[in-house]
């Protein structure tokens, strides 16, 4: 059996569509990423691979070899952005189904154990902290804290796990999966317009940019629209408007640095309310680390400065930091060997991969995005392009799996 990846794409397609914003919300442990997971849970079926819900809610989907360690592991995410594109995530997973059938096919499925793993709240899009599964299985993030983590309603992410399952009090460290990983490749859209550019349709991932994510809480004094004169305000939406200004201004004095506000939420949030606090999610991106921390500092500072000028206070906290991640030298050698002629792409996109890296050799693959959108409904990838992807991601794992484990 051979399943082209277009097929398996068209298969969820209408899943977690979201009419407001147009593209995809598919939030982790929701009614839409939900029906993915059960989804991953039939493609395994059908392939007749063995189903695993590890502690921190990680799909796994096994197939058996002769030895029991240095299994060999590809996937991604099923979890979206607010109104994201089909292909952020799902790609992957599709892709990694697919590659299975060519192995299997060729006989190429060789003596390591394999797996397709499908990891929860890459995004963070739900409970704020990106790569969250991987996080927990690393010790990236104090399981404490995930367990307390809350969406925009209200419900703790130990809530959402139990709803779905899952016992919360079990997420955290998981050394002895990790051990027995020997290799993890994730295969990706490309976000941005590198293979556009270069004409080519995959592309062997080199690294990762440092980024961060940080929330800064400007706090003023709640009142009344229509009967607070204006020279009597204390408004810290006006401090975050000036703040979300300061961002670029501030990012655009560093070359190759990347920051944006994406998310604003003032409290209470009425229309004929002036916020007691706004909420301002800020997210800063560089190659080098000390860059990165440099220009939060920078941020913060002038943070501080424009919230007093509007008789109000700012404060930042860092929600998640991921330094710069070059990937495994030799698992890099091995796919560039097993792709001639393919390019090598940094990213300036997080990845689960770039969080497993400090634990277990890993590697991606980036598949053409004509539009060079990502995180947004015009993101796009040809037919062509999805099967070239499971093309090569089989020839990638090939290799690997040959390896005596």
């Amino acid at each position: 059996m051979i399943t082209s990846v277009p097929s398996l794409m068209s298969d969820i397609s209408g899943v977690g569509r979201d009419r407001a914003r147009g593209g995809y919300s598919r939030f982790v442990l929701t009614p839409a990423e939900l029906e993915l997971r059960e989804w991953f849970g039939g493609e395994a079926a059908r392939r007749s691979l063995d189903v695993e819900v590890d502690r921190n809610g990680v799909l796994w989907a096994w197939h058996s070899a002769g030895s029991s360690t240095g299994a060999v592991v590809t996937g991604s995410h099923l979890d979206s952005v607010p109104g994201g594109g089909a292909f952020d995530g799902p790609l992957g997973i599709a892709t990694a189904f697919c590659a299975y059938d060519r192995l299997l096919n060729e006989g190429a499925l060789g003596d390591r154990p394999f797996a397709i793993a499908a990891f929860p709240e890459e995004e963070g899009a739900r409970f704020g902290v990106a790569c969250l599964g991987s996080r927990l299985m690393t010790g990236a993030i104090d399981p404490d804290r995930a367990r307390g983590l809350t969406d925009a309603d209200g419900v703790s992410y130990a809530e959402a796990l139990a709803g779905a399952g899952i016992d919360p009090r079990h997420i955290g460290p998981d050394p002895d999966r990790l051990k027995s990983l020997s290799a993890f490749v994730e295969l990706h859209v490309e976000q941005g317009r590198g293979l556009i550019d270069l004409g080519q349709p995959v592309a062997v991932g080199d690294a990762i940019l440092g980024h961060g994510r940080w929330r800064i809480t400007v706090r003023g004094q709640g009142n009344h629209a229509g009967t607070t004169l204006m020279d009597d305000r204390r408004d810290p939406m006006v401090a975050a408007a000036a703040i979300v200004v300061a961002v670029r201004d501030l990012a655009r004095q560093q070359p190759d640095a990347r920051a944006t506000v994406g998310r604003i939420q003032p409290v209470p949030g009425g229309t004929n309310v002036i916020a007691s606090r706004v909420e301002v999610w800020l997210d800063v991106r560089h190659p080098s680390d000390e860059v990165t921390a440099s220009l939060v500092a920078r941020i913060a500072a002038s943070a501080s400065s424009l919230a007093a000028s509007e008789g109000c206070t700012a404060s930042v906290t860092e929600e998640s930091l991921s330094p710069t991640v070059h990937f495994d030298a030799s698992l890099r050698s091995s796919l560039c060997a097993a792709l001639p002629g393919a390019p090598v792409l940094g990213t300036g996109a997080g990845h689960d991969a770039g969080v497993l890296g400090s634990h277990v050799p890993t590697g991606m693959l980036f598949v053409r995005n004509p539009t060079g959108i990502s995180h947004a409904p015009e993101e796009h990838v040809e037919d062509d392009d999805a099967d070239a992807g499971a093309d090569a991601l089989a020839r990638c794992l090939a290799p690997l799996l040959r390896v005596a484990g």
